[in-house]
C-alpha cells in the first residue's frame, strides 16, 4: 500500500457519452474523486462537436439513452442532434458532473508509473495530472481526419466545410457545392444543403446501402405511451433481443451452413436494393452506379428518407470518377473533368477506435514500457471483454476492440464503464491499489472471440 496520494483516484478521458455514464457510475457508487477531462468546451463529445445540416441520430430515441436517465419526450422517432446534446448535458448536470471536470484539457499520453502505482496524464498546456485508475472515454471517433489523402487539398482557394468544425457563418445559398464521400455524414447533410446550393456534386468512392428510416414526430399520445412504467424498456429491450438474434446468427451459424445462406441472402438483398432504386431514381446510370456490390452487412448501412431521392434533384449530381487533385477552383477527376466550385464538404471519415493505426506510438505506454500502439499495430486490436489489456493496470476503455454490440450507444458504454466501475469500487473496498487483467484470461476471452467471428471474418473476406 502506497500512502502517497495521486492528484485523483480516478481520471476519465472524454466527456461525451461514455465520460457521463462513467462519471454518473461513479457517483451513485459513492466513488467521489474523479475529474473529467476534454478537449472541447463542454459536455456531449461528439454530438457537442459534430453541428453539420441534416445531423441525427440513426437508431430510434427509446434505443439511444441510458437505462437509468430515460427520456419519453423525445421530438422525433430518430431525434436531431440539438436535442441529443441537450440530453446528455442535462443528464451531466442531473449528477453535477461539471463540479469534476475541465474543459479544453488535451490529453496527449498517458503513463503508468510503476513506482506510486498510478498513472501519469500528460496534458498539452495544462501540465501532468495523476489519477490511480483512468478510463478512457474517447470515444469510436478520435480525431476527424485533417487530410483526406486528396493532392492538392491545400491549393483549394474556396470554403472546405467539415462535419466536426461546420461553419455556420458561411452562406451556401446560390453556391456551388461539393461534397466528398457517402458515409453517415454525407447521407444527412447532402439533402439538407441541396434545396439551397446553386449546383450539388456527391462524389463518391463506394456505393453506401441507404435504407428508408422510419422516422417520424413524435405525437403527444406517443410520449404519454412512453412514460408509462416499463413500456419504452419493453420497447427497446424487444429491439435489442432482433439485433442480438441476427448477431448471433452471423457469427455462431457453422461455416457449412452460413456460407450458402449468406450468399443466398446478400443476392436476394441486392436484387431487392436494386429494384427500391428503380423505384425512386429516375436517372438509370444514377441508381446504377448507387447500387453496392456488397452484401449489406458488409458495412454498417445508413437510413435516411432524403438521400436517394435527392439524386432527381435538377441541381444534385453523382461522380464517380476517382478525384486526381484539387484544383484552386474545383475538382478534377480521372475522366479529365474539373468542376468548379465554391465549396467542398469533406465528409471523408474520422480516426476509428477500430483502426489500429489510429492508435499512436508513445501515447499510452504501461508496466515495463508496454505500447498499446506497438501491441495494435503488430498483434492487431484485441482486449478483455473489449475494455482491458495486460500491461495497462487499473485502465480501462469504454469503446474497446469489439466492443460494438449493434444497437444503442448507450448500452454499450453502460456495460463497458459497468465493468471498469465495479472493478474500482472492489478494489477500493478490498484495499488493493492495483488491478489488472492476467494474460491467461486475456488469451482464453480473445481465442473466444477469434472462434465465434470465423464465420463472419471468412464471409467477409470472400
Amino acid at each position: 500500500m502506497n500512502t502517497i496520494r495521486p492528484d485523483h483516484e480516478v481520471i476519465i478521458i472524454g466527456a461525451g457519452p461514455g465520460g457521463i455514464c462513467a462519471g454518473a457510475q461513479l457517483t451513485t457508487r459513492g466513488i467521489e474523486d474523479f475529474l473529467i477531462l476534454d478537449r472541447g468546451d463542454g459536455f456531449g463529445g461528439s454530438w457537442r462537436d459534430n453541428h453539420y445540416p441534416g445531423l441525427g441520430v440513426d437508431v430510434p430515441g427509446f434505443c439511444y439513452q441510458y437505462s437509468f436517465r430515460k427520456n419519453p419526450d423525445w421530438s422525433w422517432m430518430f431525434p436531431k442532434g440539438d436535442e441529443v446534446l441537450a440530453y446528455h448535458r442535462e443528464v451531466a448536470a442531473e449528477f453535477e458532473l461539471g463540479a469534476r471536470a475541465r474543459f479544453g484539457v488535451c490529453v496527449v499520453r498517458e503513463v503508468w508509473d510503476e513506482r506510486n502505482g498510478w498513472w501519469e496524464v500528460h496534458t498539452d498546456g495544462h501540465g501532468v495530472i495523476t489519477g490511480r485508475f483512468v478510463i478512457s472515454a474517447i470515444g469510436a471517433y478520435i480525431h476527424a481526419k485533417d487530410d483526406p489523402g486528396i493532392d492538392g487539398l491545400g491549393d483549394f482557394r474556396g470554403e472546405i466545410l467539415r462535419p466536426d468544425s461546420w461553419d455556420h457563418d458561411y452562406d451556401l445559398s446560390g453556391k456551388r457545392v461539393a461534397v466528398i464521400g457517402t458515409g453517415a455524414s454525407s447521407v444527412q447533410i447532402s439533402p439538407s444543403i441541396a434545396p439551397v446550393v446553386q449546383q450539388l456534386s456527391v462524389f463518391q468512392r463506394t456505393p453506401v446501402w441507404c435504407l428508408p428510416k422510419p422516422d417520424m414526430a413524435m405525437r403527444p399520445w406517443m410520449r404519454r405511451g412512453l412514460r408509462i412504467r416499463g413500456v419504452g424498456t419493453s420497447i427497446a429491450f424487444a429491439t435489442n433481443v432482433v439485433v442480438e438474434t441476427v448477431l448471433r446468427v452471423v457469427y455462431q451459424t457453422p461455416k457449412a451452413l452460413f456460407r450458402p445462406g449468406a450468399r443466398a441472402f446478400d443476392a436476394v438483398g441486392r436484387g431487392v436494393y436494386r429494384a427500391y432504386l428503380r423505384a425512386i431514381v429516375k436517372d438509370k446510370r444514377t441508381r446504377t452506379e448507387l447500387a453496392p456490390s456488397y452484401g449489406v452487412l458488409g458495412k454498417r448501412p445508413t437510413l435516411s428518407n432524403d438521400y436517394v431521392p435527392n439524386f432527381n434533384r435538377d441541381n444534385v449530381e453523382l461522380v464517380t470518377s476517382a478525384i486526381t487533385t484539387l484544383t484552386p477552383h474545383g475538382i478534377r477527376t480521372a475522366d479529365g473533368v474539373e468542376r468548379d466550385v465554391d465549396a467542398i464538404v469533406l465528409a471523408t471519415g474520422y480516426e476509428l477506435f477500430s483502426d489500429p493505426e489510429s492508435y499512436h506510438h508513445g501515447a499510452v505506454v504501461g508496466r515495463g514500457g508496454f505500447d498499446l500502439a506497438d501491441f495494435y499495430n503488430t498483434q492487431r486490436l484485441q482486449a478483455y471483454q473489449s475494455v482491458s489489456v495486460p500491461g495497462l493496470p487499473n485502465r480501462w476503455m469504454l469503446v474497446g476492440p469489439y466492443s460494438w454490440i449493434g444497437t444503442g450507444w448507450h448500452e454499450l458504454v453502460e456495460i463497458s464503464s459497468g465493468h471498469a466501475v465495479n472493478v474500482i469500487d472492489h478494489a477500493r473496498r478490498e484495499g488493493h491499489q492495483i488491478a489488472e487483467v492476467s494474460q491467461t484470461a486475456h488469451e482464453r476471452y480473445h481465442r473466444k472471440v477469434r472462434e465465434q467471428g470465423r464465420t463472419s471474418r471468412t464471409t467477409s473476406a470472400r
